[in-house]
């Protein structure tokens, strides 16, 4: 294990220098690690575990649009490609990548093959830290252990194609067999990670589930849609409101603070830019402060997870849901969008062409 300081405070972190992927492919030789659900986390993380030489299997509804994408993507019927419960069964490392409300409804089946010995492998801590509501409670005579990539599988999979990796979390829940902390590691660098950060279950579905609803997606989200109808309200156009709000923001600015920081970011503006972004920071933080707190008492609760379960359970969830996000897509701010988009990749074309 390496140590980092990260702003002043010192961190474990393990590298693929410290647990190369020759250690992660020599440790686990003996096991079978299927991968249940083949929808979000699923394909990045069993290619890429494929792709690393592990001996991997996927478990899957039939019939199912998932189903298919797995057959496309090389995975053979009867030879790699399994109904769930028989994937369940021939598996002695069962990653568990079902959806929040998936993994609950088959938690009975999947358990029926949870044999002394086996691990039991999530990437994200919600089921088992929530289980009073999930009631995803494993056996005791398994290993519990967690790899959660910081991102969506398809990055996962797209920055392993392009040489690197995506950060992960790793955790232990539950060491059966001694030998929990070493599966979890080997995991996180056979799916892919570029480095590996320790946490337990309940932190990571805490940060987790506030930054889904804060900063990464819903406060991202709202702070956009506040911002385009003050623009819009006060007389831009809506092609100069998105451009002064999304455009500049995804296209020029997120890559610049992902590649050198928020600081480097306030040196290499204008004056007058420069000036106004640190006038009006401390402004945001303190009327965005509240409610952050809320959410994560919200999510301390369990009050999050409640609703996520119940709205999930509902029998007609997808179609109010589709009425939710038609909504979002049809408004005139993400219609604008969709209208900036197909000019830029227009703009592409013409210079590729050039």
């Amino acid at each position: 294990m390496a140590t980092i300081n990260f702003g002043g405070v010192d961190e474990t972190v393990i590298t693929r220098d410290e647990y190369p992927l020759f250690k992660a492919q020599a440790y686990l030789k003996d096991e079978v690690i299927a991968v249940i659900g083949y929808g979000v986390q699923g394909p990045g993380q069993a290619l890429n575990l494929r792709d690393n030489g592990f001996n991997v299997i996927i478990g899957q509804r039939q019939d199912s649009p998932s189903w298919e994408k797995a057959l496309q993507d090389g995975w053979v019927e009867g030879e790699t490609l399994f109904s769930i419960e028989e994937a369940a069964e021939r598996g002695t490392i069962i990653a568990n990548l079902l959806s929040d409300a998936g993994q609950i409804a088959l938690w009975p089946t999947l358990k029926k093959h949870l044999t002394p010995g086996k691990t039991l492998y999530f990437s994200h801590g919600f089921g088992i830290t929530f289980n009073d509501q999930t009631n995803i409670i494993p056996p005791a005579d398994v290993d519990v252990i967690l790899v959660a990539p910081k991102g969506s599988g398809t990055s996962l999979r797209r920055l392993y194609l392009q040489g690197g990796g995506l950060n992960s979390s790793y955790a232990v829940f539950q060491d059966a067999t001694g030998e929990a902390l070493e599966k979890a590691i080997a995991l996180g660098i056979g799916v892919g990670s570029g480095y590996l950060f320790e946490t337990d279950f309940k932190r990571e579905v805490y940060s987790d589930l506030t930054g889904e609803r804060g900063v990464l997606m819903g406060a991202l989200a709202g702070i956009i849609e506040a911002q385009y109808q003050v623009l819009r309200q006060r007389g831009h156009s809506p092609s100069e409101a998105f451009n002064e709000t999304v455009e500049e923001l995804t296209q020029s600015l997120v890559p610049l603070v992902g590649e050198n920081g928020m600081d480097w970011m306030f040196s290499n503006c204008s004056v007058t830019a420069q000036r106004g972004a640190l006038d009006w920071k401390g402004r945001f933080r303190e009327a965005t402060l509240p409610v952050l707190n809320e959410l994560y008492d919200s999510v301390a609760s369990g009050q999050e997870a409640a609703r996520t379960i119940q709205r999930g359970s509902t029998p007609n969830y997808r179609q109010e849901l589709e009425v939710e996000l038609k909504e979002v897509r049809d408004s005139e701010l993400w219609q604008t969008g969709a209208t900036v988009r197909q000019l830029r990749s227009l703009k592409k074309t013409a210079e590729a062409d050039a």
